[in-house]
């Protein structure tokens, strides 16, 4: 259990990443072999009980700080819980698609979706630093569909005819996967753009992988001259350690705007105890809550289900607990819906 709110000013807090390939490094020494995840934490003799018995399709990938947080010998971790290849992957669960939010259906362009009045979201790349088993885009066609393909060229020209549009949104797998560089070259033409105002960054990096938040990145994100918002993913207290909480006041200082989105998961967050330690601990952080999302029926996720009512009562638990800026929206996302939808 993290410590209660009043502690978290007494955090020792880091500089952020010098620059170089710290991050690369880091990411290539990734966990990705599931034996070897159950052995740094004490549990292979559960190997048969905890592992998949088939390939479920969707690798293993979890960054080694992301593992130092789990609790040794824990089974029901809720880190590990999240990333570990289980049998329930390959229960075929009816309701259940390989593409739940319609994403394929609101293609506007090579790797962009167009599904809100005013904003395109552009899939920078299918790479991510960790696989997360409820991932809603586990069965996207990366392959064909990356918005970075080309220089960006098809993304870029369909931005700039359509005038509605002032926001984009780089999301994935995780847009801060690819280099500084490449970075920089999409955010030189979206300049190009009088219409686009604002660019939306989704990313689980500076939580699973703070290393990435170097000075490369902090000195391009701090000279560009957008508006920026930043919007990380954490699903637990426990995924904000003292590195985290480095990186996202490094982006505060750069201008951005942080917020959060968590996904309900059973056996994982779904308790107000767990609900109320994470908006705590992300204000501690410097970021707001901002979507608590009901799980996207993908196949191969529905063990991590939880029920409407059972969320509601969660959110109202919250409610009665914290200041109404630390209690996220509820919403689901419903494919061909104009917006998400509050629950």
């Amino acid at each position: 259990m993290i410590p209660a709110s009043p502690r978290f000013s007494q955090i020792s807090i880091s500089p952020p990443m010098p620059a170089g390939h710290r991050w690369q490094e880091a990411w290539r020494n990734a966990v990705t072999d599931p034996a070897e995840l159950l052995a740094l934490l004490g549990l292979s003799h559960r190997a048969g009980e905890l592992l998949a018995n088939a390939d479920t399709g969707f690798a293993l990938r979890v960054p080694r700080g992301f593992v130092a947080r789990m609790h040794h010998a824990d089974a029901e971790d809720p880190l590990l819980l999240q990333v570990l290849p289980g049998a329930a992957e390959l229960i075929s669960s009816p309701g259940y698609s390989t593409d739940a939010v319609g994403d394929l259906d609101s293609r506007a362009a090579s790797g962009v979706l167009h599904k809100y009045a005013g904003r395109a979201l552009l899939i920078a790349t299918g790479s991510c630093a960790i696989n997360c088993r409820y991932c809603f885009r586990r069965h996207f066609p990366y392959a064909e569909e990356t918005a970075a393909a080309g220089r960006w060229r098809a993304a870029i020209e369909h931005l700039a005819n359509d005038s509605s549009i002032s926001e984009v949104i780089l999301s994935g797998g995780d847009p801060l996967s690819l280099s500084t560089p490449r970075l920089a070259e999409l955010s030189d033409a979206l300049l190009q753009i009088p219409h686009v105002r604002r660019l939306r960054i989704h990313t689980r990096l500076p939580i699973v992988l703070p290393e990435r938040i170097d000075q490369e990145l902090l000195d391009w994100l701090g000279a560009l001259p957008l508006q920026k918002v930043l919007v990380v993913h954490a699903n637990h207290a426990n995924e904000i350690n003292d590195q985290v909480i480095a990186a996202t006041r490094a982006l505060l200082e750069k201008g951005l705007t942080l917020l959060n989105q968590s996904v309900l998961l059973r056996r994982v967050n779904d308790s107000a105890l767990a609900l109320c330690e994470l908006s705590e601990r992300l204000l501690a952080a410097g970021v707001l809550p901002y979507y608590l999302h009901q799980l996207d029926r993908v196949q191969g996720t529905a063990h991590f289900e939880v029920s409407d009512q059972k969320a509601r009562e969660l959110v109202d638990s919250m409610r009665s607990q914290l200041p109404g800026y630390l209690v996220p929206k509820l919403v689901r996302e419903v494919a061909g819906d104009a917006f998400k939808r509050p629950l």
